[in-house]
């Protein structure tokens, strides 16, 4: 062993006879010491010096005592006998903790006597760490507990704990379910490491020892955000600062810089982590911080590094003076066959073990590596291939015992399955969760292989993990458990088994801290879509499972509602992650479960009486996930709130009078009435829609034309279909057209007053409102723009495929060759010059702005060029419709409602077809009617569906949705054409005697107009 500093000559009284040397200087010297028994660890503060000696049997301890004149010197070595063999120790100012090889933890008083720790409910202690007037020590299972002095909180419990000696240790709860693999104290401060190397500082912090910017105290752990990413994987405290030590060799300190300590050359306080610069190049192995000195130790060139105060020679530079950069210790001569294996610094005292060359190279060569094996426990591959082997009951119920100890535990899991390729999981951060989720798999996959262990596992986690996990935990590192558990449910799924645990997980989650929740969203943010695509499955599978197989009362239950609320959480994760991240919307469908429509008018009722409430206030409301409803389920929930609005429940009227009146029915719901001529379709319908209140539009329409009092859902239709290709042709002068004139957007100049889109807008929500489709030739973007997404570039393709091509081709461009372009921001759209950046005129394209160029086009296209137009038209559209029930549908699925869509199924039309009265499926007429039919041209079968239904486009929902009747004309002869009731899909066939009649008729019909003429 190697010592110098405070009254180190004679060795502590640990040198057998003749074995002191010493290097002589002046006024100081570094002592190479012949122990009489090997030294397997040692601590030193301010007033004691501890050695674990004869393999963990005995523990030396010398105690500094001041003599009458106050000067300090080193007393007698006692040995204090140990029942257990203690393997670590670590002393504060006077007192010192130490571990047994059994993982119990003893407390040695001033006067040498040893007291067992309580109240740690026989948990197995890693490691101890002392400050002057405090203690830390973390348990196998990642538990941190403190006791001691809190005058500056560096118990990290709080302000409310008492700032007085406390002698019974406490959990420090935020620190639970982080994998740690070091605690460290010093002075009235501590730290904590995690395995992926974040750092958490609390306690004093006055000279700025905690690294955090400023000089407050912190209460409780605080992360060292300046410290993330730098793959720490050592921290030593001193009295006032701190050194930290890096994966690559790299020291940072920080704090008190008032005797050098900080080796800045500098005796200014650094508030912040700073590279100690002198130290670079030399990979740096080992640090330890002394009260004022700092060592680093160079375990390649066995060199060794001190700066700080060195009034009592603790530097081991030959003076007595304090030094701000790192200098060599001068060691002596005698260690060159021997390797320095830990070195040692506390108090005013510095140390170094040293083995021969041969003992080295069978031992770790540095503290790093012990640090982490003493604490890292991990579920891996091994272990797992352990358990599913084990065939014999004793083998089974240790495998039992290791189940409980690593699946009970938060932090083992947090620490399990980290993504060490290229250190990747130093990175961890919201964005980056360190975890390889391929060894999560690979690992839920194996443990599946056996059912009793998958069993174990399970019960575990639902009865003891779940109920330990902390609220509130600091960092990533501690929500891991959150992206490794659904893999478990996954494999339990699988297996058909019970959802219990699923609902138990979605609970935990929900249990969370707002913050560590949105924290945990912006990680389900970062995953790939793979795995984001297995993690919704988990969820929707179980919620799907209890809704297909459970009684209907559970679809209003706290599980049911945990379940719906971790698929909102995950579904706005999705929303926020980058373009290529993002899994389609339709992954979280369920689209095999069918809502009852009686169930979904319930769901409406009670989503709408508990709007403005809290979600943890109400019962389970499906309405509020439309993301998970299929495309029928949300249909229908447009059309009961549709129908709910036009008759709200308190629109009752009695039935009679008292005493017979005791019951409430629906009066008759209002109308809003059309009274239309033919001939002036469009002055009609918006003189009488610019009249009306506001509030009617909600009402069911209701069209009449020229005078015709006959009330019929034919003239509705008839409306809808003429009215829209009158104001949908270019001559209305209301949009602007792509090149090839087939879709249509809004203007930038507008040639028609603005409150004309607003009462189209009020047109295309009663359509919707009313259930018709209608012509609506716009691009995808419009139907975005309606459930509040921003169009893109590829909305721009389908408008105008040449512009987007450019467009697509700058940001294809090699980077050095776009300023050759010579491209500006001014540009030209509907004739008009425009500058997209009005603040820089004439703005060059360049490789560094070409994606804002493009993105900005493209928004002034979508938007800004129409913000005034469309604003118009979308409050018009949304007096008429729920803008919270239109937000339910994705805008393919939009368009698809309001437009229908152009897959014509005839064949299922023609199996879908009932017959009434004389007619069924074998009469000669209708037998020629489908042979007719069949050989018309597919223009003729469109007009034919327009006949018959009032649209010439099929439902979203397919031709399914199309149920054509026939019954026959009555009263007709030859003579007559085929007639039909378009609210009804009903056709009136007349006889005919010969097809070609038939075929005559029935061309003849499709093209009459009812009315209309067409310019």
């Amino acid at each position: 062993m190697i010592s110098w500093g405070e009254d180190c000559r004679n060795g502590f009284g640990l040198v057998k006879p003749g074995g002191l040397d010493t290097t002589k200087t002046d006024i100081s010297c570094v002592n190479l010491i012949h122990l009489k028994s090997k030294i397997q660890a040692l601590s030193a503060g301010n007033s004691v010096v501890a050695f674990i000696r004869n393999n963990g049997r005995l523990v030396s301890v010398a105690r500094i005592q001041e003599d009458l004149d106050g000067r300090r010197f080193t007393g007698k070595l006692k040995s204090v006998t140990c029942k257990e063999r203690i393997r670590a120790l670590s002393c504060g100012d006077s007192h010192a903790v130490l571990l047994s090889e059994e993982g119990r933890v003893l407390c040695l008083d001033k006067a040498n006597i040893l007291s067992p720790l309580g109240n740690l409910c026989n948990r197995q202690v890693t490691q101890v760490a002392c400050g002057d007037q405090h203690s830390i020590l973390l348990t196998q299972d990642g538990q941190v507990f403190t006791w001691g002095q809190n005058t500056s909180g560096q118990l990290g419990l709080g302000w409310g704990e008492p700032r007085d000696m406390s002698m019974s240790p406490k959990p420090l709860k935020s620190l639970s379910g982080i994998p740690l693999v070091q605690i460290t104290a010093g002075g009235d401060h501590s730290f904590a490491l995690s395995l992926s190397g974040a750092v958490f500082g609390w306690g004093k912090n006055t000279a700025g020892q905690l690294g955090l910017g400023d000089t407050t105290n912190r209460c409780a752990p605080a992360p060292v955000v300046c410290l993330n990413l730098k793959k720490t994987v050592l921290i030593s405290c001193g009295g006032e600062h701190t050194a930290v030590l890096t994966k690559g060799g790299v020291v940072f300190t920080f704090g008190s810089g008032h005797y050098g300590q900080l080796g800045h050359n500098s005796l200014r306080d650094e508030l912040r982590p700073r590279v100690v610069g002198q130290l670079c190049g030399s990979k740096v192995t080992q640090i330890a911080c002394g009260r004022h000195h700092t060592l680093a130790f160079v375990g390649p060139s066995n060199k060794m590094y001190s700066f700080g105060r060195g009034e009592q020679g603790q530097l081991g530079n030959g003076v007595k003076i304090d030094q701000s950069v790192p200098l060599p210790v001068q060691l002596p001569d005698q260690i060159d066959d021997q390797k320095i294996e830990h070195i040692f610094a506390g108090g005013n005292h510095s140390f170094a073990l040293c083995s021969l060359g041969q003992e080295s190279e069978e031992r770790p060569n540095n503290l790093r590596s012990s640090v982490g094996k003493v604490t890292q426990q991990a579920i891996d591959e091994e272990i797992i291939d352990k358990w599913i082997s084990e065939c014999d009951s004793k083998s089974w119920k240790k495998g039992q015992k290791e189940i409980t100890k690593m699946f009970s535990s938060a932090s083992c899991l947090n620490g399990s399955f980290l993504d060490k390729s290229c250190d990747k999981h130093y990175q961890t951060s919201p964005k980056q969760s360190g975890l390889d989720y391929s060894l999560v798999q690979g690992a839920f996959r194996k443990l599946a292989k056996k059912g009793k262990v998958l069993t174990e596992v399970e019960a575990v986690v639902q009865h003891t993990l779940l109920r330990s996990l902390y609220e509130e935990p600091i960092g990533v590192e501690g929500l891991r458990v959150y992206l490794v558990l659904p893999e478990l449910l996954r494999v339990l799924h699988k297996q058909h088994r019970r959802t219990d645990l699923t609902e138990a997980v979605a609970a935990a989650i929900l249990r969370l801290h707002p913050d560590k929740l949105q924290v945990l969203g912006d990680c389900w943010s970062s995953l790939k879509p793979s795995v984001m695509t297995k993690h919704i499955g988990v969820w929707k599978k179980a919620l799907s499972g209890i809704l297909r197989n459970e009684h209907i009362l559970r679809t209003r239950d706290t599980g049911i509602k945990h379940l719906l609320q971790v698929l909102g959480h995950l579904h706005r994760a999705n929303q926020k992650s980058v373009e290529t991240q993002t899994v389609p919307d339709s992954t979280f469908c369920m689209e095999e479960v069918h809502f009852n429509p009686i169930f979904l008018e319930e769901d409406v009722k009670l989503w709408r009486l508990w709007s403005k409430q809290d979600v943890d206030q109400t019962p389970a409301i499906f309405c509020r996930y439309p993301f998970l409803m299929n495309l029928q389920s949300k249909i229908n929930v447009f059309n009961i709130n549709a129908a709910l609005t036009k008759n709200p429940p308190n629109n009752r009227q009695r039935t009679g009078m008292w005493p017979f009146d005791m019951f409430l029915v629906a009066a008759p719901a209002p109308f809003f009435e059309l009274r239309l001529n033919r001939a002036s379709l469009i002055e009609d319908t918006f003189h009488q829609l610019s009249v009306a209140y506001h509030s009617t539009f909600k009402r069911s329409l209701v069209v009449y034309f020229d005078e015709d009092v006959k009330l019929t859902d034919v003239y509705k239709r008839d409306f809808f279909l003429h009215l829209f290709d009158k104001l949908l042709v270019p001559e209305s002068g209301m949009f602007m057209y792509n090149d090839t004139n087939t879709l249509a957007w809004f203007p930038a100049m507008p040639r028609v007053e603005e409150k004309h889109y607003f009462l189209f807008g009020v047109l295309c929500g009663m359509a919707l409102y009313n259930n018709n489709m209608v012509h609506l030739p716009f691009p995808m973007a419009f139907f975005k723009k309606l459930v509040n997404i921003n169009p893109s570039l590829e909305d721009l393709r389908e408008f105008s495929p040449i512009e987007a091509g450019s467009l697509q081709y700058i940001l294809d461009y090699p980077d050095d060759d776009v300023e050759n372009m010579d491209m500006t921001f001014s540009v030209m759209w509907g004739d008009v010059a425009v500058e997209l950046d009005p603040k820089e005129t004439g703005k060059l394209v360049t490789s560094a702005n070409k994606k804002e160029f493009v993105d900005t086009y493209v928004n002034y296209i979508f938007n800004q060029s129409v913000e005034v137009v469309f604003e118009e038209f979308r409050k018009g559209f949304f007096k008429v419709c729920d803008k919270d029930v239109v937000e339910f549908f994705q805008p393919e699925e939009l368009r698809g409602v309001m437009v229908g869509k152009e897959n014509f199924d005839w064949e299922t039309l023609k199996q879908n077809t009932v017959y009434e009265g004389e007619y069924h499926a074998g009469h000669p007429n209708i037998v020629t009617f489908w042979e007719v039919f069949e050989e018309l041209t597919e223009d003729q079968k469109k007009a034919f569906l327009l006949f018959l239904t009032g649209c010439d486009r099929v439902p979203i929902l397919g031709m399914n949705q199309i149920m054509m009747r026939v019954q026959t004309l009555l009263n007709s002869s030859q003579q007559h054409f085929p007639e039909a009731l378009t609210c009804h899909s009903l056709l009136q066939l007349p006889i005919y005697p010969s097809k070609e009649t038939l075929q005559s008729r029935l061309i003849e019909a499709v093209g009459h107009n009812r009315g209309f003429k067409n310019e």
